[in-house]
């Protein structure tokens, strides 16, 4: 029964993020499917998903076996034999109704390192299909994944765990947006790091058109501004900048402002409009007296990283409701779990009868049988015939008296 749904998972919650690869396969990934299937007959598993993404690696499976010390340690040592043993205290072990309920918060994004970021689904789904299509799972797995995939999508839909951006990214590409900035205004982007990569992908998304990368690295601007169809050109090259700009986004490893006043007016060439600065440094690479000074809409990543945190808390607020739906749709899968067990133990009661019945008349009674007249006999084959009716029904009959008894919440 439910009892055979086993998850293994090592997180965010329990180790560092840069550690999580020694609980994962190594190798192309071109070996994963053999190496899975290796695995499952190592660890005489009936159905196997595996997930590893950059917060998380999880192994669920269904399996009768008991899971303990040994069975951990076993199991890990297969995937890297060059695990240490003692970092296997990290590994969380569920069980039954634990391990459901930590599949569906996980399809759901509760228990993500970003609450509510939806890529996790997709994750999950990707990595069923492939275990799926290498043959690794089952009927168990499969209404399970199921279920959990129906139970996060209610939770989108009759929640708000989704909403309020939490990435600062995000939050300041929104923040753009509202201010009504039109899709061919003149966006200076200083810095090509990770930080301007995300916003390089979002200015794509949004379709802006005129986007100038400035970067120390010539090569890396070059990089970003395919991205995006956009002009690189070198960092040094800032200061003789003189095609003007509507919006400036700045995020470069600076340890001082970046662009002073000096700098700033010069980067003007004698425009008054109104220009917005954003500033995704820390500490911040636009100057204080930029913002005194000049007529700017100024937005810096201290504000941004405030409503980062007032949306997380929103966010989890929402969890607490996304839990409340959770839990009946666990009871709902629960007992159709335990349905499809009877239906299957039920399939092979009618032939079972038969060939008892069969039995019967041509082995165990047949020398009886023999010296019965023959309307005798035809009495005694249809008061057969009826009790095989009969034997049929009652369990069949109980079963659907089962089927139709919900469980409590």
């Amino acid at each position: 029964m439910i009892q055979g749904y086993k998850i293994l998972t090592v997180t965010h919650h329990t180790a560092k993020l840069n550690t999580l690869g020694a609980y994962a396969f190594a190798g192309e990934d071109t070996e994963l499917p053999m190496q899975l299937k290796q695995l499952k007959e190592h660890a005489q598993i009936e159905e196997l998903v595996y997930l590893s993404t950059c917060n998380r690696v999880t192994y669920f499976f269904y399996t009768d076996q008991k899971i303990d010390t040994p069975f951990i340690t076993s199991l890990f040592t297969h995937v890297n034999p060059k695990i240490e043993i003692a970092s296997l205290d990290k590994v969380v072990c569920l069980e039954g109704r634990n391990a459901l309920n930590h599949l569906f918060e996980v399809a759901a994004s509760m228990d993500s390192l970003v609450v509510g970021e939806r890529e996790i689904l997709r994750q999950l789904r990707q990595g069923y299909q492939q275990c799926r299509d290498w043959k690794l799972t089952g009927d168990h797995i499969r209404v399970a994944m199921r279920a959990a995939v129906e139970g996060a999508k209610e939770i989108y839909a009759r929640t708000r765990i989704g909403e309020k951006p939490i990435s600062i990214v995000s939050l300041a590409i929104q923040k753009l947006l509202h201010q009504k900035v039109s899709r061919n205004a003149r966006i200076v982007l200083i810095g090509a790091g990770q930080t301007n990569t995300l916003v390089t992908k979002f200015l794509r998304k949004h379709e802006f058109k005129n986007v100038t990368i400035f970067n120390r690295s010539l090569k890396r601007a070059e990089q970003l501004a395919s991205l995006i169809s956009g002009q690189a050109v070198s960092l040094k090259q800032l200061p003789d900048y003189r095609e003007g700009f509507d919006v400036m986004i700045i995020c470069t490893g600076a340890t001082e402002a970046l662009v002073n006043s000096e700098l700033y007016k010069k980067l003007l060439n004698g425009e008054m409009d109104t220009k917005l600065l954003i500033d995704l440094a820390i500490p911040n690479n636009i100057d204080r007296e930029v913002v005194n000074e000049f007529n700017v809409k100024y937005i810096e990543i201290e504000d941004l990283r405030n409503l980062a945190k007032e949306n997380l808390s929103f966010r989890q607020n929402e969890v607490v409701k996304g839990r409340q739906l959770l839990t009946s749709k666990i009871n709902g899968f629960i007992e159709l779990h335990r349905q499809r067990q009877i239906a299957k133990a039920m399939k092979n009661v009618p032939a079972a009868i038969k060939a008892v019945k069969s039995h019967a008349i041509n082995k165990v009674f047949k020398k009886d049988l023999e010296h019965v007249d023959e309307d005798t006999k035809a009495l005694i084959e249809r008061m057969m015939d009826y009790m095989e009716k009969q034997c049929i029904g009652i369990p069949m009959r109980a079963a659907k008296e089962q089927r139709t008894t919900s469980i409590p919440d």
